[in-house]
């Protein structure tokens, strides 16, 4: 089922990464601090939503999650703060509320891949001027979602990041970036609003990004969301989740990203193979194909218009 603590910066609201179910598990964030920002208002509702998450993934669609009150003595939170996480993850469609019985989580989602693995993909630079602001900036133990990402010990330091992407000096989206600490000592704030994060991944830190899988999904923005990208509370949104590797295969970067519905689309150019004998139209379709067609069998390059910056 979709990460979408949306929240991404993913499900609906506020993007979350992953973490513990109990309090054990959910250490206090150790803030460093780094260039003088401090975590505050977006790292907690982060973590207790990665901790109700973290128990999305350990049950079944249909299982019930404890009650509000065996939430709140386990996390350690007040009741507003779990309501509204719990209601995000329910606008999300991550978990259903059901009256007078409790939460339950969701179905699983349908997954339809865009580009199987024989197809060529390349991924231009989206167009305009982009920029970003941070909006916090400290280091955490990994915890167990975003450990089991990046192959990481739940203990594992990382960099925490949230910030806020702009083009042509309008709001598009809210980032939430996890980074291996250990892979980026030093790493600044500078690196984080200024350039290209990849290129400064590779001069300053030795670290060659080489692949990425980016999952998309349709999702609304919570009202903290809203605050923050200039929109309605449950405006329609685009909800990315993409975790990239190193040319060793080493993850290196986990990011739940949320983009303002109005202002993103993607773009998908299919070459297609048409010298080819007809054949039978293998089992499923790409979405916004109807099925049947292209049915040749041949291999389809395909290019995709969206943000992979750094």
């Amino acid at each position: 089922m979709g990460d979408r603590d949306p929240g991404v910066a993913g499900a609906t609201g506020a993007a979350i990464p992953g973490g513990p179910e109990t309090p054990e598990a959910v250490p206090t964030p150790r803030a460093v601090e780094p260039d003088g920002i401090r975590p505050g208002g977006v790292l907690k509702r982060e973590r207790v939503r990665d901790a109700v998450l973290n128990m999305v993934e350990e049950r079944d669609p249909g299982d019930a999650i404890p009650s509000e009150r065996t939430l709140c003595v386990q996390l350690g939170v007040s009741r507003p703060t779990l309501r509204a996480a719990v209601d995000e993850l329910v606008t999300a469609g991550i978990l259903v509320r059901e009256h007078g019985r409790g939460v339950f989580v969701a179905p699983e989602k349908i997954t339809q891949e865009l580009v199987q693995d024989r197809y060529s993909l390349s991924v231009p630079q989206a167009s305009g001027t982009w920029t970003s602001r941070l909006l916090e900036f400290t280091t955490m133990p990994a915890g167990a979602r975003v450990g089991r990402k990046l192959r990481l010990s739940p203990a594992a330091e990382i960099f925490y990041v949230a910030r806020l992407r702009l083009v042509d000096g309008s709001p598009m989206a809210i980032e939430h970036l996890h980074i291996p600490a250990a892979l980026v000592p030093g790493l600044t704030a500078r690196e984080l609003e200024h350039g290209d994060l990849y290129q400064h991944l590779r001069t300053q830190h030795g670290v060659h990004v080489s692949d990425a899988t980016q999952a998309i999904e349709p999702t609304v923005v919570t009202r903290a969301e809203a605050e923050v990208l200039d929109v309605p509370e449950l405006f329609p949104a685009l909800l990315f989740e993409r975790l990239t590797s190193d040319s060793t295969g080493r993850p290196v970067e986990y990011v739940h990203s949320i983009y303002r519905g109005d202002r993103y689309r993607i773009v998908s150019r299919l070459k297609l193979a048409t010298d080819a004998a007809p054949a039978e139209p293998p089992a499923g379709h790409h979405p916004g194909i109807p099925p049947g067609d292209f049915a040749h069998g041949n291999p389809v390059a395909a290019s995709t218009l969206g943000d992979v910056q750094g």
